[in-house]
């Protein structure tokens, strides 16, 4: 496939939303467990990078309180409009070739961005950037190299479906330059770039009714796409949805794999 540019899940599309509230199911405890672990408390100021949704940026607004601060940022800001009010702060910002929005955050975290972001080392330098001394940096990420099917127990014709049309959703991020490996790096990439007690895991959902609508939602925004580069056609993208609905596959998700360090 030749290379293309440009996020291919836009936030403008319907689906976003779907897939914003599937990602809020199955990622915000283990997210929300990390955030825990800081001390995370009143007055604490938070950068929230490529916010997307609100489940986290709301949550964080209540940890910080009115003596606090959230700046959430994106590259679209459609979904954030709901959490515009104080103490959050709502800013279109591309963390990949912007400077950061602001110094001396107590915390910055970014979930399931920096694999689509073209300039990772860039953008994770500002992150860093933007944290004072001893302040926490949380990155999470998906690896779908490391785990690479919707269906871990490939066992009939509609789990072989499912795992083809997965490998072209592949296929399709890759060819916009997303890191397919990208999670696994992270705990090396913080400590090469001078975070300390750094820290990692992963979750692996396996089967869960958020899985199969995130799963309904990402097929359905990237359905044009999936045909227009011959990686599948109407009729196989519309038994696929079928089969999902019907509600008899486990459908899992790739790994995203959390990592944490704090600035000296």
């Amino acid at each position: 496939m030749t290379r293309t540019h440009g996020y291919l899940l836009d936030n403008r599309q319907t689906e976003a939303g779907r897939r914003f509230d599937a990602f809020a199911t199955l990622f915000d405890p283990t997210t929300f467990r990390h955030l825990e672990g800081f001390g995370l408390g009143a007055g604490w100021r938070c950068w929230e990078v490529g916010a997307g949704g609100t489940s986290v940026v709301s949550w964080l607004a209540k940890k910080v309180g009115p003596t606090g601060k959230v700046v959430a940022t994106d590259i679209d800001t459609t979904l954030l409009a709901a959490a515009a009010r104080p103490p959050v702060e709502v800013r279109v910002h591309d963390v990949g070739t912007e400077e950061p929005p602001a110094e001396g955050f107590d915390l910055v975290h970014a979930r399931l961005v920096l694999v689509h972001v073209a300039d990772r080392e860039r953008a994770l330098r500002s992150m860093i950037k933007a944290l004072r001394p001893g302040g926490r940096l949380l990155i999470e990420d998906a690896d779908p190299a490391l785990q690479p099917l919707i269906c871990p127990d490939e066992y009939g014709p509609e789990q072989q479906l499912a795992n083809r049309l997965r490998q072209g959703f592949r296929k399709l991020l890759a060819a916009r330059g997303a890191d397919l490996s990208y999670g696994r790096k992270l705990p090396r990439l913080l400590r090469e770039a001078g975070l300390c007690h750094v820290e990692a895991d992963a979750y692996f959902p396996v089967t869960s009714p958020a899985c199969a609508a995130l799963e309904t939602a990402t097929v359905q925004q990237i359905r044009d796409q999936l045909v227009a580069a011959g990686l599948a056609t109407d009729q196989e993208i519309d038994q696929h949805l079928a089969n999902v609905a019907a509600g008899g596959m486990d459908l899992a998700t790739a790994p995203m794999i959390s990592a944490w360090g704090r600035k000296e």
